[in-house]
């Protein structure tokens, strides 16, 4: 896959106005843009500059706290940072979640790599003598201590903690954490390889960190909360009740607490006296990925995969409301990335935790989660109710029926990066192939037509009344209709913001471009590079 980085802000640039003209179509931004594309580990170095980090953007962020903006400090793919920590001598030190590596840098010179080959990479802390420290959750449960120098590979100390999360040494040089997966927060004596619970009764308990004068403050992303807990009696104190999907938190010389917001796309400042929480930044989506459009009465209703949470958006005023959120407590959800509506069928998919969730469109309630596909990047609802799934990790579309979705049936294999699904009027499907730049009827017998190739990246579709196809051709950055009968391509707009670069190596560690039209031919098309949705109207 091309390196879409380039091009980012010259795109950025071109796209900077509320909205752009094509020949015979309006463009307009219809919900507005955020700096992050999720947000995730905090950091504040000497001087009192905050920086922040996110594995999706794959970016590393320097944030002006005074002026509620944010400006990428390394740029993707080496900036992927679910984790930052300061070393003693100002050194920053970053974790590369999905890529597996672990990067430093002392001020303005050269980016060092640390250690490799540690998918699941997540938290790290230096100790006051400069030694650093780091762990694998989500994808591995390891602690490890690494050689700052980047020339010995990482000494296992501990594996099976329970998910040691973001983490910080405290003043007796132990290593206190959260275990995400026991709802515990733990001490660690890395010379020992000893953990010993420190609180417990924590919902999901998501990092610590340590005040100047001792105090352990622990966010639970499950709650919402911001805690304080004596570390000698363990005894908690609920300070501040924020939103669930809390990520990380930092501290900075006077004692204020900036805390991560996942779904919010978004940071807070919480004064620890008074729990008074003040959004420093925010985003009206985290990171929109596949969206759908159900009509009635008339009026578009946009459903949104934002990854960090499942939103909708009125069509008319770009209203946003959020129907869930990644990690909240008594909510299903997980990272969704692909979306398809129809009628009262809401369509969630996940490539990363291999899910498709079936959600009622009304009530907002799950009707089912259906698990164990690989790298599923989109699903829809065929007229018999089954379902068929684009799924990438196998190269096929597989038709899912039965109780729980027991019955799975491949329809088609041999395919070339099946992201985008859509359904035709006759029990026919369109696909896209993303690797192949194809353009594919897929009749319900299996049948393959290819209708368009020699095309760049084709992620989205979606159908119009007429049967055209609207499809997102991410690599030219592009929307183009293409007719099916002749497989004509016309281009629709171009010098789109579309097509974030994410981890190394493509596919399926992206999220997917999505496309939708309403019933009066409005196109909705989501942006990854800016976290917007626009619309496309006919002049």
């Amino acid at each position: 896959m091309k390196n879409r980085l380039a091009c980012a802000a010259f795109v950025a640039a071109i796209v900077s106005a509320t909205s752009v003209s094509a020949e015979n179509w309006e463009v307009t931004r219809l919900v507005p843009g955020s700096a992050f594309h999720g947000v995730h580990g905090l950091a504040i170095d000497k001087a009192g500059h905050l920086f922040a980090g996110s594995v999706a953007g794959a970016a590393l962020y320097e944030v002006d706290i005074a002026g509620g903006t944010a400006k990428v400090a390394i740029p993707a793919p080496i900036g992927m940072a679910d984790d930052i920590a300061f070393a003693p001598d100002g050194t920053m030190a970053w974790t590369g979640f999905l890529a597996g590596d672990l990067y430093a840098r002392k001020g303005d010179g050269p980016i060092k790599k640390l250690a490799s080959g540690l998918p699941g990479i997540n938290s790290l802390a230096f100790r006051k003598d400069g030694r650093l420290y780091a762990t694998t959750v989500f994808l591995g449960d390891t602690l490890y201590e690494i050689d700052v120098e980047g020339v010995k590979p990482p000494r296992q100390i501990m594996e099976k903690m329970g998910g040691l999360n973001g983490f910080e040494f405290g003043p007796d040089d132990k290593l206190y954490g959260p275990l995400w997966f026991k709802g515990q927060v733990a001490k660690v004596d890395v010379d020992k390889a000893e953990l010993t619970v420190v609180a417990d009764g924590f919902k999901v308990p998501a990092a610590v960190n340590f005040d100047s004068k001792g105090n352990l403050w622990v966010v639970d992303t499950a709650l919402g909360q911001l805690v304080q807990v004596d570390p000698k009696s363990g005894t908690k104190t609920m300070v501040a009740q924020l939103k669930p999907s809390l990520d990380n938190l930092a501290i900075d010389d006077k004692d204020r607490i900036y805390v991560s917001n996942m779904a919010d796309n978004g940071i807070q400042e919480v004064d620890p006296a008074t729990g008074q929480a003040r959004q420093v930044i925010i985003g009206k989506l985290a990171l929109p990925g596949g969206i759908g459009v159900t009509s009635e009465n008339g009026k578009d209703t946009i459903h949104v995969a934002d990854v960090f949470a499942y939103r909708t958006v009125d069509g008319a005023t770009g209203e946003v409301t959020e129907k869930a959120r990644m990690h909240a407590a008594g909510v299903t959800l997980e990272y969704p990335m692909s979306v398809t509506a129809k009628g009262n069928d809401v369509i969630l998919s996940s490539w990363f935790t291999g899910t498709v969730q079936v959600i009622d469109g009304k009530t907002g309630a799950t009707r089912d989660m259906l698990h164990g596909f690989k790298a599923p990047h989109d699903a829809i609802v065929l007229a018999d109710g089954s379902i068929l799934v684009a799924e990438l990790g196998t190269k096929s579309l597989v038709r899912v029926s039965g109780e729980h979705g027991k019955d799975r049936t491949p329809l088609i294999g041999g395919l070339e990066g099946p992201v985008g699904l859509v359904a035709g009027s006759r029990g026919e499907v369109y696909l896209t192939e993303a690797f192949s730049g194809v353009i594919s009827m897929i009749e319900s017998g299996g049948e393959k037509t290819v209708l368009a190739k020699d095309l760049k990246m084709p992620e989205g579709i979606a159908r119009t009344s007429d049967g055209k196809l609207i499809v997102a051709e991410v690599g030219a950055k592009r929307l183009i209709e293409i007719a099916p009968e002749s497989g004509t391509v016309t281009e629709i707009t171009a010098n789109l913001p579309i097509g974030l670069e994410g981890a190394p190596g493509g596919l399926p560690t992206h999220i997917p471009t999505g496309v939708a039209v309403g019933t009066s031919g409005v196109i909705y098309f989501s942006s990854d590079v800016e976290n917007a949705i626009y619309k496309v109207v006919r002049k």
